[in-house]
């Protein structure tokens, strides 16, 4: 297939190294020199600063829509309108109210629309939903997770500090990967609480968000975000009846990627506990990207869809409760 990518920088680059046997044919970025950065991927690749010539492009089956928050929608809903397939960095709006056109025109198109939810193609997170499905730990009661980073010189004044470009600050970024794994476990969540806070970084919007969500069965997820968190980290736990599946870094600066399933014995007392270790590269976008490959060939539901953004959203909107309504 032919790949248009529009916004060229750190994702837009990740998104071009898994590309395999697919032909990237334009890239697209207000600064010409990203866009030709990423056309190195690809061989006699059209660079422009026009991303309506990219999302347009008649040789075009798919475009890859990577910029910032503000442009999210749009350019994907363009891109639909043009019969173009759409891979869409999360969060895919500001707002939920912004994704309504969009998952409307996704309802009625034959084209497909995945959200950049990579997180769920982390092999670790693959391994834990396969234990997951063969029913082994048994009913889920709750989940705890919690990722962070502690930012960089500079931080406040990038474009993720900008609520009229972001949207919002850790708790769309990301406290949106932790909503969508929650709800990829636990399904839809009927009670919503919590709060954002800026503690350290001087910026309108926050550094951490706090969250308790649950479902109408009473199943809650414990989630915290932050953006002040001075080694980088990620934790996810998943408690079923019978055991519990504990899933520790990304990889790089996160630390090792590792699972980690303790399974409860009749007798009870310390668990089986069995380690999956997944150190190297990041395969995550691969997987994520040959994935979508899959659902285009094969007609079969995207894992990560528009309404899984949308049901994100409409969670960090509740949250934010119009505290950034005059920024947008």
């Amino acid at each position: 297939m032919n790949i248009a990518i529009i916004g060229c920088g750190l994702i837009g680059e990740k998104r071009a190294r898994v590309l395999g046997e697919h032909k990237l044919i334009i890239t697209s970025d207000t600064n010409i020199d990203r866009a030709r950065k990423v056309s190195q991927f690809g061989k006699e690749v059209i660079i422009t600063t026009d991303w309506k010539e990219a999302a347009g492009h008649p040789e075009v089956d798919i475009v890859i829509v990577s910029t910032t928050n503000n442009w999210l929608t749009a350019m994907s809903l363009y891109a639909l309108e043009h019969e173009k397939h759409v891979i869409v960095e999360k969060p895919a709006a500001l707002t939920h109210k912004e994704l309504e056109p969009l998952l409307k025109k996704s309802g009625e198109s034959k084209y497909k629309i995945k959200v950049g939810f990579n997180h769920r193609y982390h092999p670790a997170l693959m391994k834990a939903r396969e234990i997951f499905n063969s029913g082994e730990p048994g009913e889920l009661m709750f989940i705890r997770g919690r990722y962070g980073q502690g930012g960089r010189v500079g931080y406040e004044k990038e474009w993720r500090a900008n609520p009229k470009i972001s949207g919002g600050g850790e708790l769309i970024d990301q406290g949106v990967h932790l909503i969508d794994l929650s709800r990829w476990f636990l399904g839809n969540f009927s009670g919503v609480e919590g709060f954002v806070e800026t503690y350290f970084w001087n910026m309108t919007v926050e550094d951490n968000a706090f969250l308790s969500l649950r479902t109408q069965q009473g199943q809650t997820a414990w989630l915290h975000v932050s953006c002040s968190e001075w080694k980088n980290m990620f934790c996810l736990e998943i408690y079923g009846k019978y055991g519990k599946l504990q899933i520790d870094g990304l990889g790089g600066s996160y630390g090792v990627e590792r699972l980690t399933h303790y399974k409860m014995l009749p007798e009870m007392g310390p668990p089986e506990t069995t380690i999956w270790e997944y150190p190297g590269e990041d395969k995550s976008w691969k997987y994520e990207f040959e994935d979508f490959i899959s659902s285009i060939c094969n007609n079969k539901p995207v894992c990560g869809d528009i309404e899984d953004a949308y049901e994100a959203l409409k969670i960090v909107d509740k949250i934010y409760g119009g505290r950034y309504d005059n920024c947008s």
